[in-house]
């Protein structure tokens, strides 16, 4: 286990009920840490019926999970690609907390129009990916890299910025074209990002998982499934042929990725900068 208590944490994208930021974020409280949660409104009107039926709420379930386990926690809704609202999202942060630690950006462009052939590919659903997973990146790691230059400055430094990338960051995959070109384009970023950063003894690491048991399958599953298929059929064939290859058998759960933050998070990994690192059960081993 990891100590992170005193600590403050942002997870973003964190709404979903088997999604990767309810899995962090969960998983940073029970190492001791505050933790601010995000997620979009839309979120909310895209619970699935069966989940409001055992009383899942999104975010705010959340923020009730993060509070069950001893800790202070703050559910925002905020665009992580909106210049506007991350600015004061990270202001929120402040007045409440006073300082932010940890900064994991998940928030990710929901599947669909992109997962389609390049020569198919039309251009505002190319633009939507990069707005979410790159421009959000981008502008949640300057609103909070900007604090945490200053409490370096002021004596106080120390930070850890995550950012989730994916196995299609290392590995072009047909049909995925603009979603590898945004997670290849964190990679970059985040070696950039942990040269400038390293004076302040801020650590930026991005994680890459390989197909992790989400939501985002039933909306990989319902763009790329042919005529005559449903989603839930090819969602269960793509699963068992990812799992066949996949050394250790199975596709990764949300879990498997928090545990990983959870390290990148804490004192343990403060000589480690500038990785990104496959959690994907030896499918990726680079």
């Amino acid at each position: 286990m990891y100590d992170l208590s005193g600590k403050v944490a942002i997870v973003t994208g964190a709404g979903g009920r088997n999604g990767i930021g309810r899995a962090i974020a969960t998983r940073l409280a029970r190492e001791g840490a505050d933790v601010v949660v995000t997620d979009i409104p839309e979120s909310m009107t895209a619970i699935r019926a069966e989940d409001r039926a055992e009383g899942w709420e999104g975010l705010p379930s959340v923020v009730k999970e993060i509070e069950a386990e001893g800790r202070q926690a703050l559910g925002i809704f905020s665009d992580v690609s909106d210049s506007a609202q991350v600015d004061d999202m990270v202001r929120q942060v402040l007045d409440r907390f006073g300082k932010i630690d940890i900064l994991v950006n998940n928030a990710g462009s929901r599947p669909g129009r992109d997962r389609v052939l390049v020569v198919d590919l039309e251009e505002d659903a190319f633009d939507e990916v990069m707005r979410v997973n790159v421009r959000g990146t981008y502008l949640c790691s300057r609103a909070v890299a900007r604090h945490m230059v200053d409490r370096s400055n002021n004596g106080n430094g120390g930070g850890k910025i995550i950012i989730i990338s994916s196995g299609a960051g290392k590995r072009g995959i047909a049909r995925y074209a603009v979603y590898c070109a945004s997670k290849f384009a964190l990679v970059g970023f985040t070696q950039a990002l942990a040269q400038e950063m390293a004076a302040h003894r801020v650590n930026v690491n991005a994680i890459c998982p390989g197909l992790v048991d989400t939501e985002r399958v039933d909306f990989i599953a319902a763009a790329l499934a042919e005529e005559g298929e449903s989603a839930e059929e090819h969602r269960a064939l793509m699963v068992q042929e990812r799992s066949t290859r996949v050394p250790m058998g199975r596709i990764a759960q949300g879990g498997d990725i928090a545990n990983m933050a959870a390290f990148l998070s804490s004192a343990e990994s403060d000589y480690v900068t500038g990785l990104s690192i496959s959690v994907s059960g030896g499918s990726e081993m680079n």
